[in-house]
Formats: structure tokens, C-alpha cells, sequence
């Protein structure tokens, strides 16, 4: 019997818990819906925006991701301007970045040395200025590949705006390339 009546004790108390469980999950409950509610409530009670502030809210804020994309753009191309200007003190590191010298139209690099299959030299001429490019070895290919695609070996370039000119000197041989090619380049820029 003392048995039994532990069991019933045991029972009493598990629903008693069951009891107390239930009422505080329904306090919570209550609690969330009424801090909902009040949210709700201070929501629709605060001054609205007009649908046009809205839509130029959207708009100021394609224009945001539009200059961050922009700034973000700007940012990679002055790395890659920066590792170009420290590339030019060197004759084996590509891209490099070259620039005429005051009172002299020829910008000649020698004894530059080709690792890879082609090596891009960045210029920034002015507009109405001709470019002509020049190589000492005829097994490489003179192109200008940025703003435009245009072959050297068809004549001069005209400058239409200014703006980042990447000179391509590719390797074009009947031969495998050998591992360093050797060879000098000539940019002559003349307004």
C-alpha cells in the first residue's frame, strides 16, 4: 500500500509540474504577444513616410551601392597601378607601368626579360597623342588591348581620350618561347 500511495504522490507531483510548466509557458507566451502588440502599436502610431520619400530613399540607396562599387573598383585599380610602378624598376616583373619622360617623346625599356607568355605595360597619353611601339624581336606581337583592341603592326594609335592604355607585347613565335625572353621595346608617343 505505501507503494501505491508513493506512486500516487510520484503522479501528483508530475502533474503539479506538468501544471506549473504550462502556466509559466503561458505567461511567456502572453508576454511576447503584448510586446508585439505595443510594437505594433508605436509602429502605426509614429508619423509614416510618403511613398515618394520611400522611393527616393531606394534610389539614394542605388546610387550608395553604385559609388561603393565604383570606390571598390577605383581601390583595385590603384594596386594594380601601384604593383605596375614598382614593377618598372624591374626588367622580369609584368605588368609595369611606363611614363615619358619631360622633353623626350620615346619611352625605351631594354633589356626587358618575358617570363610568361606576354608582358602588359600601362600608359596614361593624353588625347590626340599617337602611339607607336616597337620591338627589337620580331617573334613578339605589339597589341594595345585597353581601351581598345588595336595591332601596332597595322600603323600608330591614335589617343581618343585619356584615360589607361595597356600595351600587350605577346609572344608570337613559330618556337616554344624560350623560359626568359630577352628583348627591347620602344613607346613613342607624339602629340
Amino acid at each position: 500500500m505505501k507503494k501505491q500511495d508513493a506512486k500516487i504522490d510520484k503522479m501528483d507531483n508530475v502533474n503539479k509540474s506538468k501544471k506549473s510548466f504550462l502556466r509559466l509557458n503561458n505567461v511567456c507566451i502572453g508576454l511576447c504577444v503584448l510586446t508585439f502588440s505595443l510594437l505594433v502599436f508605436m509602429s502605426a502610431c509614429s508619423p509614416e513616410m510618403s511613398s515618394e520619400e520611400g522611393f527616393f530613399d531606394a534610389n539614394e540607396s542605388k546610387t550608395d551601392l553604385a559609388r561603393k562599387s565604383q570606390n571598390a573598383e577605383e581601390i583595385e585599380e590603384n594596386i594594380r597601378n601601384s604593383y605596375a610602378r614598382l614593377a618598372a624598376r624591374r626588367d622580369d616583373v609584368c605588368p609595369k607601368l611606363i611614363q615619358e619622360e619631360i622633353g623626350s617623346n620615346v619611352i625605351e625599356r631594354t633589356a626587358e626579360v618575358m617570363r610568361d607568355d606576354y608582358c602588359d605595360y600601362f600608359l596614361y597619353p593624353r588625347s590626340g597623342q599617337d602611339i607607336s611601339v616597337k620591338v627589337n624581336d620580331s617573334q613578339i606581337e605589339a597589341l594595345l588591348i585597353v581601351p581598345m583592341l588595336h595591332n601596332f603592326a597595322n600603323g600608330d594609335y591614335q589617343v581618343k581620350s585619356y584615360d589607361k592604355h595597356v600595351i600587350r607585347l605577346a609572344y608570337n613565335g613559330i618556337d616554344y618561347k624560350p623560359e626568359n625572353l630577352t628583348y627591347d621595346v620602344e613607346v613613342t608617343v607624339v602629340n
